[in-house]
């Protein structure tokens, strides 16, 4: 009997966080996975060593989503190690927070970049390398629903994800290709709570009627399903993953 070939998923910003758990969670399900990285490799090579070592298969690839041209490299790279790619989990971003009349250029133009044009950048790149049958995961916020106070910049960039989500999953008419996106709310990485004293993460775990803070775990099991067979009818959808804040 043939063996089937383990389907490929491209996460971006995989190393830690939401995206170390969705790359974790995809290499469970049976999937070879590229972690990609953009910064310092040694978090991410332990993924992949990690993954391996519980029977995975999974390979570590430096892109900055913001750049055309290592985002092209990115696709190149698994293309040579598994032979395509059938999922992209659009992972990467940053979050900068302060009022409008606050915020610098810098800051608008650094989120800007990676949080929309480097969602661009990987989609412009799947409409013609993803796989028929493939699926594409974008990450937008639940701040995009709340608007909250200091958050302009950041909801503003996750809205032009959900808008693009919706958009493409037309653009791909034909591909039986899937295209959506997972808002989720307050989540425990060490990027949410660094810097946030304990009664300030504690009123925030109690926004949500489940009372509590979302863990990574929770989102990539979000993620697994949009990924997944079972969602096979799901298309252009955003799904707030929050525990019910918004």
């Amino acid at each position: 009997m043939k063996t089937q070939t383990p389907k490929v998923a491209l996460v971006t910003g995989a190393s830690r966080g939401i995206g170390a758990a969705v790359a974790r969670r995809l290499a469970r399900d049976g999937f070879s996975v590229i972690v990609n990285y953009a910064q310092s490799a040694a978090p991410a090579e332990a993924l992949v060593q990690e993954m391996e070592k519980s029977g995975g298969r999974a390979v570590a690839v430096k892109a900055d989503v913001s750049r055309t041209e290592e985002v092209r490299r990115l696709f190149d790279a698994a293309e040579t190690a598994f032979g395509g790619v059938d999922v992209l989990v659009n992972n990467a971003g940053i979050m900068r927070l302060a009022s409008v009349a606050e915020t610098d250029d810098a800051s608008f133009e650094r989120q800007v970049a990676i949080n929309l044009k480097g969602t661009f950048n990987t989609l412009r790149e799947a409409a013609t390398r993803l796989r028929r049958g493939g699926r594409i995961v974008n990450f937008s916020s639940s701040v995009v629903g709340l608007l909250q106070p200091t958050y302009a910049v950041y909801a503003a960039t996750k809205a032009g994800v959900e808008a693009m989500t919706s958009v493409f999953a037309k653009e791909l008419r034909g591909r039986d290709i899937t295209v959506n996106a997972i808002a989720p709310g307050p989540t425990a990485t060490d990027l949410f709570l660094q810097g946030k004293a304990p009664e300030v993460v504690e009123r925030l775990a109690k926004l949500a009627p489940l009372e509590r803070l979302g863990q990574p775990e929770d989102i990539a099991a979000a993620v697994a399903f949009l990924a997944g067979p079972d969602s096979g009818w799901i298309n252009g959808q955003v799904l707030r993953a929050n525990g019910g804040i918004i």
